[in-house]
């Protein structure tokens, strides 16, 4: 008798959200469905928004180590796949492998590319920009690789 009776609740529970479903006009889903959506793709940007730190990177004989503004390390990275770290600013880190520069995670993982020849030797590495010179040329690059200015450089 009380499998039976949870079986009926089951079923009066499926047909009750069944109807309830029924009796909402096709736009108030569509609405209730958008907002749903909406505070979802928001949720997910703060997740990924929680990017770690860079607040030090530890250069030993072979491995570079990355520690977060609280001393925790957050990863190794072996100096033969990363190569020579020019600089770093508070989320990522600028690294020259053979005839590539390579723009990187807090964790390593590369996020742009770029050639030697276009950027020049990198000058300094802020919080948000790479600063480079090539030949009579300052160029001053996002922390996605863009180029966000050009200027002559002075002369010496």
């Amino acid at each position: 008798m009380g499998g039976r009776r949870k079986v009926v609740d089951y079923v009066w529970w499926f047909r009750v959200k069944r109807v309830t479903l029924r009796l909402l006009k096709p736009n108030q889903q569509n609405l209730e469905m958008r907002q749903l959506l909406t505070i979802l793709f928001f949720l997910l940007a703060l997740v990924g928004r929680a990017q770690q730190q860079i607040s030090y990177i530890e250069e030993t004989k072979n491995w570079y180590y990355v520690y977060d503004e609280k001393g925790k390390m957050i990863g190794g990275l072996s100096r033969s796949s990363v190569g020579e770290i020019k600089g770093w600013g508070s989320d990522f880190f600028v690294a020259k492998r053979y005839s590539f520069y390579y723009i990187c995670d807090a964790k390593g993982r590369t996020l742009k590319t770029m050639n030697v020849s276009d950027v020049g030797e990198i000058v300094a590495v802020t919080s948000s920009t790479i600063t480079s010179r090539r030949g009579d040329w300052i160029l001053t690059w996002s922390k996605e690789g863009k180029k966000i200015s050009a200027r002559t450089a002075k002369s010496s």
